[in-house]
């Protein structure tokens, strides 16, 4: 089973040269304990939250200090940028790092930097189908052209091809049932997160992509990670008091996230979105550890995420280590450290 490390957090009060150190620092934790990937996140425009506006850019430092560990995109956001250049930089990476680099892509679920680069939020979803067979095709390394709705060109020929062949894994993100459908029709592995869906949400959405993946034809069993927070304390008290006041602070700001996009053509019914960010906004805690998060100690980390790998059809986790950034960066490090040592043998 995949065990992951997501990074996309700026703690609060951390400057970003700080925010950048801290971040190598959990990368050179992540491979010295023996996690498989550290995944990166890509927010524009909120200073506030995360430095991580150029997550191939990270990568590529990352494949330069590390010799193990692979490193993924969760995810680059392809409608943000023109696929030709996605292509070649991705390419690039994967060479740089030989072959341990992970295309996650996607096309969030955040008009916000939509609207700061003038792409229409509303044609996401078709600028996102339109730019990945631009990738996919470029990768093969001979000249084409496009003559596409949103990209246009004659003749490009990308250069270099991925390291691995044909390339990078690809895994694509959904929060949405419509996404969900896309992602099993497209035959892609999935990146399932729990922000915008609950355990008993995201069950149901899963039976939506696995349906479309079989009636697309594609052969065999689909991979899903699900992207989680997960916190491992010395006492069970210690591991569900410890992250409460960054957990709730956290939901909290996904729920003021979600009422930006609320009514915007490509983010759903409105009334829906609203209701959901209302809800998430005033999430009882006993709710949040109940279907958003798995906390515990060593045995009840083994118990809870058996129990999740089992009933969702998960063959990876990835943790989210401190949400909101507001866990002390001593405890942190050591959950991190009891999730290697003592529950990941138990999956290996």
């Amino acid at each position: 089973m995949h065990f992951g490390v997501f990074i996309e957090e700026l703690r609060p009060g951390v400057g970003e040269a700080d925010a950048f150190r801290e971040s190598f620092e959990t990368v050179d934790a992540a491979e010295a304990l023996g996690f498989d990937c550290v995944w990166l996140g890509e927010i524009h425009f909120n200073p506030a939250r995360s430095v991580l506006s150029s997550p191939i850019a990270m990568a590529t430092a990352i494949a330069a200090r590390t010799k193990r560990i692979h490193v993924g995109t969760a995810v680059q956001v392809l409608p943000l940028n023109h696929p030709l250049r996605i292509a070649e930089d991705v390419a690039t990476v994967d060479h740089l790092s030989e072959g341990r680099f992970e295309f996650g892509i996607g096309r969030s679920g955040a008009p916000r930097a939509y609207d700061v680069l003038g792409i229409p939020y509303g044609e996401s979803q078709a600028r996102f189908r339109e730019a990945l067979a631009i990738i996919k095709e470029a990768w093969k390394g001979q000249p084409f052209s496009s003559a596409g709705t949103f990209y246009r060109f004659e003749n490009a020929t990308v250069a270099p091809r991925p390291y691995q062949k044909p390339h990078p894994p690809i895994r694509m993100a959904a929060n949405t049932p419509d996404t969900f459908s896309l992602v099993g029709e497209l035959g892609l592995a999935l990146f399932a997160g729990l922000r915008d869906l609950d355990i008993p949400e995201l069950k149901e959405c899963l039976q939506l992509y696995r349906r479309a993946w079989r009636e697309a034809g594609h052969p065999g069993q689909p991979s899903v990670y699900l992207r989680i927070p997960v916190y491992a304390g010395l006492t069970e008290t210690g591991a569900l008091e410890e992250p409460k006041e960054s957990i709730t602070a956290f939901f909290r700001r996904q729920a003021d996230l979600m009422k930006t996009s609320v009514g915007r053509a490509g983010s759903g019914p409105a009334d829906r979105r609203a209701a959901k960010a209302e809800r998430l906004g005033n999430l009882p805690y006993e709710e949040v550890l109940r279907t958003r998060v798995a906390f515990g100690t060593a045995a009840q980390l083994i118990e809870r995420l058996t129990e999740l790998r089992d009933d969702l059809g998960l063959d990876g986790i990835v943790v989210e280590p401190n949400p909101a950034g507001l866990i002390p960066t001593g405890y942190a490090a050591r959950s991190l450290g009891i999730v290697a040592r003592d529950v990941m043998p138990a999956f290996k």
